[in-house]
């Protein structure tokens, strides 16, 4: 796997971050929070910038 490198600053310090709260990602025909995801986020540790975000559980958003 390639060392991650801000675009921003050009920093390699990568660190990771959840997202708590109201950050949950749902199916589109979902009416139920508990259907989805968390999110997870690569962050620069430098100035802060989010590289890449993705949700912890992508197989809640197959199709049926």
């Amino acid at each position: 796997m390639d060392k991650k490198v801000c675009p921003k600053c050009g920093s390699t310090e990568i660190g990771q971050g959840k997202q708590y709260g109201q950050g949950r990602m749902c199916p589109i025909n979902s009416i139920f929070m508990v259907n989805g995801s968390e999110i997870m986020a690569d962050i620069c540790t430098n100035c802060g910038y989010i590289l890449e975000t993705r949700v912890i559980n992508p197989d809640k958003f197959k199709k049926d």
